[in-house]
Protein backbone atom coordinates (compact mmCIF):
# COMPACT_ATOMS: atom_id res chain seq x y z
CA UNK A 1 0.00 0.00 0.00
CA UNK A 2 2.68 2.03 1.13
CA UNK A 3 4.91 1.65 -2.34
CA UNK A 4 1.34 2.48 -4.44
CA UNK A 5 0.93 5.66 -2.73
CA UNK A 6 4.66 6.86 -3.61
CA UNK A 7 3.55 5.75 -7.03
CA UNK A 8 0.45 7.76 -6.99
CA UNK A 9 2.05 11.11 -5.89
CA UNK A 10 5.10 10.66 -8.35
CA UNK A 11 2.67 10.46 -11.47
CA UNK A 12 0.68 13.35 -10.08
CA UNK A 13 3.86 15.31 -9.69
CA UNK A 14 5.00 14.27 -12.80
CA UNK A 15 2.32 16.46 -14.90
CA UNK A 16 2.60 19.31 -13.00
CA UNK A 17 6.73 19.19 -13.10
CA UNK A 18 5.99 19.42 -17.02
CA UNK A 19 3.54 21.71 -17.38
CA UNK A 20 4.96 24.26 -14.29
CA UNK A 21 8.34 23.80 -16.13
CA UNK A 22 7.75 24.65 -19.02
CA UNK A 23 5.60 27.79 -17.55
CA UNK A 24 8.71 28.16 -15.24
CA UNK A 25 11.06 28.96 -18.29
CA UNK A 26 8.70 30.86 -20.28
CA UNK A 27 7.88 33.21 -16.95
CA UNK A 28 12.08 33.79 -16.72
CA UNK A 29 11.56 34.74 -20.60
CA UNK A 30 9.28 36.98 -19.72
CA UNK A 31 11.32 38.47 -17.27
CA UNK A 32 14.59 38.77 -19.37
CA UNK A 33 11.86 40.58 -22.23
CA UNK A 34 10.96 42.99 -19.67
CA UNK A 35 14.64 43.46 -18.41
CA UNK A 36 15.51 43.75 -22.36
CA UNK A 37 13.51 47.04 -22.68
CA UNK A 38 15.44 48.55 -19.65
CA UNK A 39 17.94 51.69 -21.60
CA UNK A 40 21.36 50.02 -21.93
CA UNK A 41 20.13 46.43 -21.21
CA UNK A 42 18.37 46.76 -24.83
CA UNK A 43 21.49 46.58 -26.62
CA UNK A 44 21.97 43.23 -25.21
CA UNK A 45 18.69 41.58 -26.00
CA UNK A 46 16.02 39.47 -24.60
CA UNK A 47 17.67 36.61 -25.24
CA UNK A 48 20.92 37.30 -23.00
CA UNK A 49 19.04 38.67 -20.32
CA UNK A 50 17.06 35.50 -19.61
CA UNK A 51 20.21 33.54 -19.59
CA UNK A 52 21.44 36.22 -17.33
CA UNK A 53 18.68 35.83 -14.96
CA UNK A 54 18.29 31.69 -15.29
CA UNK A 55 21.79 31.48 -14.14
CA UNK A 56 21.65 33.94 -11.25
CA UNK A 57 18.31 31.85 -10.16
CA UNK A 58 20.24 28.77 -10.44
CA UNK A 59 23.00 29.94 -7.93
CA UNK A 60 20.77 31.72 -5.47
CA UNK A 61 17.79 28.95 -4.98
CA UNK A 62 19.66 26.17 -6.63
CA UNK A 63 17.70 23.66 -9.59
CA UNK A 64 14.26 23.73 -9.65
CA UNK A 65 14.00 19.37 -9.25
CA UNK A 66 10.28 19.24 -9.17
CA UNK A 67 10.06 21.35 -12.50
CA UNK A 68 12.71 19.09 -14.22
CA UNK A 69 10.72 17.50 -16.77
CA UNK A 70 8.88 20.71 -18.52
CA UNK A 71 12.90 22.43 -18.03
CA UNK A 72 13.88 19.45 -20.09
CA UNK A 73 11.34 19.96 -22.66
CA UNK A 74 12.29 22.99 -22.65
CA UNK A 75 15.69 22.82 -23.67
CA UNK A 76 15.35 20.09 -25.66
CA UNK A 77 12.24 19.58 -27.71
CA UNK A 78 11.11 23.62 -28.02
CA UNK A 79 14.84 24.45 -28.96
CA UNK A 80 14.55 21.88 -31.72
CA UNK A 81 10.87 23.21 -32.42
CA UNK A 82 12.22 26.41 -32.83
CA UNK A 83 15.35 26.10 -34.87
CA UNK A 84 12.41 24.62 -37.20
CA UNK A 85 10.75 27.69 -37.54
CA UNK A 86 14.23 29.86 -37.94
CA UNK A 87 14.23 28.37 -41.27
CA UNK A 88 11.78 30.53 -42.07
CA UNK A 89 14.47 33.87 -41.55
CA UNK A 90 16.23 31.87 -44.62
CA UNK A 91 15.13 33.65 -47.98
CA UNK A 92 17.29 30.77 -50.07
CA UNK A 93 16.30 32.40 -53.43
CA UNK A 94 17.52 35.18 -52.22
CA UNK A 95 21.02 33.74 -51.21
CA UNK A 96 20.89 31.58 -54.58
CA UNK A 97 20.91 34.76 -57.06
CA UNK A 98 24.25 36.66 -55.39
CA UNK A 99 25.32 33.02 -57.00
CA UNK A 100 28.80 31.39 -55.67
CA UNK A 101 30.63 34.96 -54.55
CA UNK A 102 29.32 35.28 -51.66
CA UNK A 103 29.15 31.68 -50.28
CA UNK A 104 32.51 31.50 -50.65
CA UNK A 105 33.01 34.45 -48.75
CA UNK A 106 30.85 33.14 -46.01
CA UNK A 107 32.93 29.36 -46.11
CA UNK A 108 35.85 31.38 -45.80
CA UNK A 109 34.65 32.77 -42.55
CA UNK A 110 32.89 30.07 -41.26
CA UNK A 111 36.41 27.84 -41.67
CA UNK A 112 38.49 30.83 -40.36
CA UNK A 113 36.12 31.66 -37.03
CA UNK A 114 36.26 27.12 -36.22
CA UNK A 115 39.68 26.74 -37.20
CA UNK A 116 40.66 29.84 -35.29
CA UNK A 117 39.12 29.00 -32.34
CA UNK A 118 39.98 25.58 -32.12
CA UNK A 119 44.13 26.73 -32.63
CA UNK A 120 44.44 29.53 -30.21
CA UNK A 121 42.01 27.06 -27.83
CA UNK A 122 44.76 24.79 -28.02
CA UNK A 123 47.32 27.76 -27.41
CA UNK A 124 45.92 28.69 -24.53
CA UNK A 125 44.79 25.63 -22.70
CA UNK A 126 41.51 26.98 -22.97
CA UNK A 127 38.63 23.69 -22.66
CA UNK A 128 38.16 22.36 -26.02
CA UNK A 129 34.13 21.38 -25.99
CA UNK A 130 33.33 25.42 -24.91
CA UNK A 131 35.37 26.99 -27.64
CA UNK A 132 34.18 24.17 -29.90
CA UNK A 133 30.78 26.03 -29.68
CA UNK A 134 31.63 29.31 -29.83
CA UNK A 135 33.86 29.16 -32.49
CA UNK A 136 30.42 27.67 -34.17
CA UNK A 137 28.79 30.42 -33.01
CA UNK A 138 30.55 33.37 -34.27
CA UNK A 139 31.54 31.23 -37.41
CA UNK A 140 27.61 30.89 -38.20
CA UNK A 141 24.88 32.16 -36.96
CA UNK A 142 25.24 32.57 -33.02
CA UNK A 143 22.95 30.95 -30.56
CA UNK A 144 20.66 28.78 -33.49
CA UNK A 145 24.15 27.34 -34.62
CA UNK A 146 25.01 26.56 -31.27
CA UNK A 147 21.72 24.93 -30.48
CA UNK A 148 21.74 22.94 -33.58
CA UNK A 149 25.22 21.69 -33.15
CA UNK A 150 25.35 20.83 -29.31
CA UNK A 151 23.82 17.56 -29.75
CA UNK A 152 25.76 16.71 -32.64
CA UNK A 153 28.74 17.06 -30.68
CA UNK A 154 27.63 15.72 -27.58
CA UNK A 155 28.16 19.43 -25.60
CA UNK A 156 26.75 19.59 -22.15
CA UNK A 157 23.94 21.90 -21.60
CA UNK A 158 25.62 23.98 -19.18
CA UNK A 159 28.82 24.57 -22.01
CA UNK A 160 25.97 25.32 -24.63
CA UNK A 161 24.14 28.28 -22.42
CA UNK A 162 27.54 29.49 -21.39
CA UNK A 163 28.68 29.84 -25.24
CA UNK A 164 25.27 31.21 -26.49
CA UNK A 165 25.76 33.98 -23.31
CA UNK A 166 29.14 34.64 -24.36
CA UNK A 167 27.94 35.06 -27.82
CA UNK A 168 25.27 37.60 -27.40
CA UNK A 169 27.72 39.54 -24.70
CA UNK A 170 30.46 40.13 -27.12
CA UNK A 171 28.60 40.17 -30.24
CA UNK A 172 26.66 43.18 -28.89
CA UNK A 173 30.02 44.87 -27.57
CA UNK A 174 30.97 44.21 -31.57
CA UNK A 175 27.70 45.16 -32.90
CA UNK A 176 27.83 48.68 -30.89
CA UNK A 177 31.47 49.35 -31.98
CA UNK A 178 30.86 49.03 -35.77
CA UNK A 179 27.73 51.42 -35.86
CA UNK A 180 30.12 53.83 -33.80
CA UNK A 181 33.23 53.63 -36.22
CA UNK A 182 30.95 53.19 -39.71
CA UNK A 183 31.31 57.37 -40.29
CA UNK A 184 35.22 56.86 -39.50
CA UNK A 185 36.01 54.20 -41.79
CA UNK A 186 36.64 54.27 -45.59
CA UNK A 187 33.21 52.57 -47.17
CA UNK A 188 30.36 53.18 -48.69
CA UNK A 189 26.55 51.77 -47.18
CA UNK A 190 27.24 48.47 -48.86
CA UNK A 191 30.53 47.70 -47.96
CA UNK A 192 29.51 48.08 -44.31
CA UNK A 193 26.37 46.10 -44.30
CA UNK A 194 28.57 43.42 -46.01
CA UNK A 195 31.52 43.98 -43.94
CA UNK A 196 28.77 43.28 -40.59
CA UNK A 197 26.71 41.03 -42.00
CA UNK A 198 30.07 38.76 -43.08
CA UNK A 199 31.90 38.82 -39.32
CA UNK A 200 29.00 39.57 -36.61
CA UNK A 201 27.35 36.80 -35.09
CA UNK A 202 23.93 37.07 -34.51
CA UNK A 203 21.08 37.94 -36.94
CA UNK A 204 20.19 40.46 -34.37
CA UNK A 205 23.95 41.87 -34.06
CA UNK A 206 23.80 42.16 -38.07
CA UNK A 207 20.81 44.34 -38.20
CA UNK A 208 21.66 46.21 -35.30
CA UNK A 209 24.95 47.05 -36.86
CA UNK A 210 23.51 47.30 -39.93
CA UNK A 211 21.12 50.01 -39.51
CA UNK A 212 23.55 52.62 -39.11
CA UNK A 213 24.16 52.57 -42.70
CA UNK A 214 20.85 52.91 -43.90
CA UNK A 215 18.29 50.69 -45.64
CA UNK A 216 20.76 49.89 -48.36
CA UNK A 217 23.26 48.79 -45.69
CA UNK A 218 21.03 46.52 -43.83
CA UNK A 219 19.72 44.67 -46.63
CA UNK A 220 23.23 43.72 -47.80
CA UNK A 221 24.16 42.99 -43.80
CA UNK A 222 21.11 40.60 -43.99
CA UNK A 223 21.49 39.17 -47.25
CA UNK A 224 25.85 38.38 -46.21
CA UNK A 225 24.33 36.92 -42.72
CA UNK A 226 21.72 34.52 -44.90
CA UNK A 227 24.22 33.09 -46.98
CA UNK A 228 26.06 32.26 -43.22
CA UNK A 229 22.97 30.79 -41.97
CA UNK A 230 22.24 28.66 -45.18
CA UNK A 231 25.54 26.84 -44.37
CA UNK A 232 24.26 26.11 -41.44
CA UNK A 233 22.89 22.47 -42.81
CA UNK A 234 26.51 21.25 -44.51
CA UNK A 235 28.18 22.14 -41.17
CA UNK A 236 26.07 20.27 -39.21
CA UNK A 237 26.17 17.59 -41.81
CA UNK A 238 30.42 17.67 -41.56
CA UNK A 239 30.24 17.48 -37.79
CA UNK A 240 28.29 14.09 -37.80
CA UNK A 241 30.30 12.61 -40.45
CA UNK A 242 33.61 13.42 -38.33
CA UNK A 243 31.68 12.50 -34.59
CA UNK A 244 31.57 9.44 -36.33
CA UNK A 245 34.74 8.94 -37.79
CA UNK A 246 35.91 9.76 -34.25
CA UNK A 247 33.65 7.03 -32.35
CA UNK A 248 34.91 4.24 -34.87
CA UNK A 249 38.22 5.36 -34.19
CA UNK A 250 37.53 5.57 -30.54
CA UNK A 251 35.68 1.84 -30.76
CA UNK A 252 38.29 0.48 -32.41
CA UNK A 253 40.93 1.79 -29.87
CA UNK A 254 39.36 0.55 -26.81
CA UNK A 255 37.64 -2.60 -28.40
CA UNK A 256 34.23 -1.64 -27.12
CA UNK A 257 31.36 -1.62 -29.25
CA UNK A 258 28.51 0.45 -27.22
CA UNK A 259 29.55 3.65 -27.83
CA UNK A 260 26.69 5.82 -28.16
CA UNK A 261 25.57 6.44 -32.12
CA UNK A 262 25.26 10.09 -33.55
CA UNK A 263 21.69 10.40 -33.26
CA UNK A 264 20.74 12.30 -36.93
CA UNK A 265 19.34 15.96 -36.19
CA UNK A 266 15.93 15.75 -38.10
CA UNK A 267 15.03 19.13 -36.42
CA UNK A 268 17.60 20.26 -39.25
CA UNK A 269 15.78 18.76 -41.87
CA UNK A 270 12.47 20.33 -40.77
CA UNK A 271 14.69 23.58 -41.08
CA UNK A 272 15.59 23.42 -44.81
CA UNK A 273 11.90 22.30 -45.56
CA UNK A 274 10.69 25.67 -43.67
CA UNK A 275 13.40 27.21 -45.73
CA UNK A 276 12.10 26.32 -49.04
CA UNK A 277 8.55 26.60 -48.04
CA UNK A 278 9.21 30.26 -47.10
CA UNK A 279 11.32 30.88 -49.89
CA UNK A 280 9.14 29.30 -52.82
CA UNK A 281 6.11 28.42 -51.30
CA UNK A 282 4.31 30.74 -48.86
CA UNK A 283 4.74 34.83 -50.40
CA UNK A 284 5.49 33.74 -54.01
CA UNK A 285 2.46 31.24 -54.63
CA UNK A 286 0.31 31.48 -51.61
CA UNK A 287 -0.76 34.61 -50.13
CA UNK A 288 -0.17 34.32 -46.36
CA UNK A 289 -2.33 37.02 -43.93
CA UNK A 290 -0.05 40.12 -42.71
CA UNK A 291 2.49 40.16 -40.25
CA UNK A 292 2.46 35.96 -40.18
CA UNK A 293 6.28 36.34 -40.46
CA UNK A 294 6.83 38.49 -37.77
CA UNK A 295 4.14 36.26 -36.01
CA UNK A 296 5.89 33.43 -36.51
CA UNK A 297 9.68 35.21 -35.85
CA UNK A 298 8.09 36.42 -32.74
CA UNK A 299 7.21 32.82 -31.40
CA UNK A 300 10.33 31.46 -32.44
CA UNK A 301 11.95 34.15 -30.48
CA UNK A 302 10.14 33.32 -27.34
CA UNK A 303 10.82 29.88 -27.67
CA UNK A 304 14.04 29.85 -28.41
CA UNK A 305 14.60 32.05 -25.10
CA UNK A 306 12.66 29.60 -23.15
CA UNK A 307 15.21 27.20 -24.10
CA UNK A 308 18.20 29.03 -23.17
CA UNK A 309 16.55 29.60 -19.56
CA UNK A 310 16.25 25.63 -19.26
CA UNK A 311 19.73 25.42 -20.66
CA UNK A 312 20.88 28.37 -18.30
CA UNK A 313 19.46 26.46 -15.00
CA UNK A 314 21.71 24.06 -15.81
CA UNK A 315 24.81 26.23 -15.29
CA UNK A 316 26.87 26.21 -12.35
CA UNK A 317 29.13 29.11 -12.11
CA UNK A 318 31.60 27.60 -9.62
CA UNK A 319 32.25 24.76 -11.55
CA UNK A 320 32.22 26.82 -15.42
CA UNK A 321 34.25 29.77 -13.73
CA UNK A 322 37.44 28.15 -14.02
CA UNK A 323 36.86 26.73 -17.29
CA UNK A 324 35.16 30.12 -19.54
CA UNK A 325 37.54 32.84 -18.87
CA UNK A 326 40.17 31.46 -21.62
CA UNK A 327 37.45 30.58 -24.04
CA UNK A 328 36.04 34.22 -23.47
CA UNK A 329 39.47 35.32 -24.26
CA UNK A 330 40.01 33.02 -27.27
CA UNK A 331 36.49 34.05 -28.77
CA UNK A 332 37.70 38.23 -28.09
CA UNK A 333 40.66 37.24 -30.25
CA UNK A 334 39.11 35.97 -32.84
CA UNK A 335 36.55 37.73 -33.38
CA UNK A 336 38.81 40.94 -33.53
CA UNK A 337 40.58 39.23 -36.43
CA UNK A 338 37.70 37.80 -38.20
CA UNK A 339 36.41 41.69 -38.10
CA UNK A 340 40.22 42.52 -39.99
CA UNK A 341 39.50 39.76 -42.24
CA UNK A 342 36.45 40.44 -43.66
CA UNK A 343 37.02 44.04 -43.54
CA UNK A 344 40.12 43.33 -46.07
CA UNK A 345 37.38 41.36 -48.14
CA UNK A 346 34.84 44.23 -48.44
CA UNK A 347 37.41 47.10 -49.54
Amino acid sequence: MKRSGIAHRARSIRPFGGLGGVLFTFGIAWLGYELARVPGLDRVGQMACAILLAVMYRQVFGYPEALRIGIIFSSQRLLRFAIVLYGLKLNMGLVLSEGPGLLVKDTLVIGFAIAATLGLAKLFKADRNLSLLLGIGTGICGAAAVAALAPIVRAKEEDTAAAVGMIALLGTVFSVGYALLFPLLPLNSLQYGMWAGLSLHEVAHVALAGAAAGTDGLAAALLAKLGRVFLLLPVCLIFIVLMKKKDRKSATASSDTTQAAVAFPWFLVGFLLMSLLGSYVLEPVVSVPDGLFDGLGTLTTWMLTAAMVGLGLNVNLKDLRSRALRPLLVMLIVSTLLSFLTLSIVL
